[in-house]
């Protein structure tokens, strides 16, 4: 009797509509029941009877209609109605080398999801995370049904292609925070050493000023359980500032990167600084400061920028702090000081020619601090220096350029030793004075951008601009701040205008520019005239 009951079920067609309950007369269930008896005695004459012929399959058109009904029928339901549904198992395919447990850290959040909208958009943030690890040629993320015992549940398949070649190079030019200059940049890298998600690259950088640095460092995007990614590097630099202050530079640095998130920054910088006098010709504001110095510094940058693009903004806002705390050292020859550093950008569009207002406001203020920090100076090479013929559109990270102005071309000067055996050079640009920096600088700047009118030009980003700049210096420390006057601060503001063409690279941004002094004091290094400059997103 069980095998006749089990073969009528499997001849019976399935319900077209699932979704909806079969509801039987009482009179049809009884006849149902006397066939099935009717069929167990007379079981040796069914035997010889010709079977029914089985029923006709769907059409694909009818299938592909009936699929498209029920996609339809779940679309309305994810706009209209939360979907119940959790992750049931999670599976991970393709990582060879890279270890489970770093892609498995970035799936938590699939776990938690309890809607499938929830699980959709959860899907969706890992699979950009696993991205950016950059070890991944490829990664995707499939949700499946669960078990048919567990109604409401869905697996995730999360499929990778590791990369095949892990070794890559990169060229490029770069704002340098440390040098305060741009430079031009080649670094090697190898990905997922160690399986661990690692990068490891090393990198030699040279910019203007005879400026070099050479670096390695190691990235880990997950280390010890910590949310945030680590990244620890070793660098040698060494500038060359004879030409404007007498002196040069080379650091010795360790930094750890303690926290890095979409706005917030916190590295531990650890450095062995050695300013040299090779000429014996400098003032004595720098020779004081010649010698070995210990760094160790907490950095805290918190950054937004919400502007349409870095090279030429239309519209859109950004805005940079950062806090360095030097001296948490017990050495005596640990740089003890307080520095702050504020920047607020601002782009407003025309709507015509893709004409838009750019301007901005930067200060930076910096002070030592211990016993007698009111007689100290500063530390000379974390003063704030103006000049420069970087564009404030691109550099975002504090006061830096006045256009029209040299490097370290304004500011409070000093006269440099005289030496009777060796006469200054009159051709040089002054060769007496050492330009020492500020204390608390304070730079501004408006630059009105235009499309220009041939379209050869428009189709390349090619686009004019005129623009207006004004920044000046001020030393605070060994007890100057008593004789500081915001009035006379405000007067002494160094300006310039100027008009000049745009030529946006990959790389860089090429300017070509007409500068015109409007205001400078003696000692300035300010000039009237047409120059090139290179500027690279900070």
């Amino acid at each position: 009797m069980e095998n006749s009951v089990e073969e009528k079920q499997a001849r019976t067609l399935p319900n077209p509509n699932p979704d909806q309950d079969e509801h039987l007369d009482p009179s049809d269930a009884k006849e149902d029941e006397n066939d099935v008896v009717d069929d167990d005695e007379e079981e040796d004459e069914d035997e010889v009877e010709e079977q029914e012929p089985p029923s006709k399959p769907l059409s694909r058109e009818a299938q592909l209609r009936a699929h498209k009904s029920k996609m339809d029928d779940l679309f309305r339901r994810m706009q209209t109605e939360k979907v119940n549904l959790r992750v049931h198992d999670v599976l991970i395919k393709g990582n060879t080398k890279t270890k489970e447990w770093l892609i498995e850290a970035e799936l938590e959040g699939l776990k938690s999801a309890t809607t499938l909208q929830g699980l959709l958009e959860a899907a969706g943030i890992a699979n950009a995370r696993l991205q950016q690890f950059d070890i991944f040629d490829s990664v995707r993320v499939t949700l499946d049904s669960g078990p048919p015992e567990l109604p409401g549940t869905a697996n995730v398949i999360v499929e990778v292609v590791e990369t095949n070649n892990p070794l890559s190079g990169e060229c490029g030019a770069y704002m340098k925070t440390t040098a305060r200059s741009w430079t031009v940049e080649g670094s090697l890298k190898y990905k997922n050493w160690f399986g661990h998600g690692d990068v490891w690259d090393g990198s030699v950088a040279y910019g203007p000023n005879q400026t070099s640095e050479v670096s390695a460092g190691v990235f880990l995007p997950r280390f010890k359980g910590l949310l945030t990614p680590v990244l620890v590097r070793v660098s040698l630099l060494s500038q060359d500032w004879q030409e404007f202050s007498s002196y040069k530079e080379r650091l010795l640095g360790l930094s750890l990167g303690l926290l890095s998130t979409r706005h917030h920054d916190l590295v531990y910088n650890l450095g062995w600084r050695t300013l040299t006098d090779p000429s014996k010709m400098s003032s004595r504001s720098v020779r004081r400061q010649l010698g070995h110095s210990l760094l160790s510094s907490l950095k805290y940058t918190f950054k937004i920028d919400r502007r349409n693009s870095s090279v030429r903004p239309i519209k859109g806002y950004a805005f940079v702090s950062t806090t360095q705390v030097g001296g948490l050292a017990p050495d005596h020859r640990s740089l003890r000081f307080l520095r702050q550093e504020l920047d607020l950008r601002y782009a407003v569009p025309f709507g015509f020619y893709h004409a838009a207002l750019n301007f901005g406001i930067s200060g930076g203020v910096i002070f030592p601090w211990g016993r007698g920090f009111l007689d100290k100076p500063s530390p000379l090479p974390e003063r704030f220096f103006l000049g420069g013929d970087f564009s404030p559109i691109c550099t975002l990270g504090g006061p830096t350029t006045v256009w029209g102005f040299k490097t370290r071309g304004l500011g409070p000067t000093e006269p440099r030793r005289q030496i009777k055996d060796k006469p200054n050079d009159e051709n040089s640009d002054f060769p007496g004075r050492d330009f020492l920096g500020g204390d608390l600088a304070v730079t501004a700047f408006a630059d009105l951008s235009f499309d220009l009118p041939i379209k050869w030009l428009r189709d390349r980003g090619i686009h004019g601009h005129i623009f207006a700049g004004a920044g000046n210096l001020a030393k605070l420390t060994e007890n100057e701040f008593w004789n500081f006057s915001f009035r006379k601060f405000l007067e002494s503001f160094r300006s310039s205008v100027g008009v000049g063409i745009v030529v946006p690279t990959k790389l860089f941004r090429l300017e070509g520019n007409f500068y015109y002094i409007v205001k400078q004091h003696d000692h300035d290094r300010g000039k009237t005239g047409f120059r090139f400059s290179f500027s690279a997103p900070s």
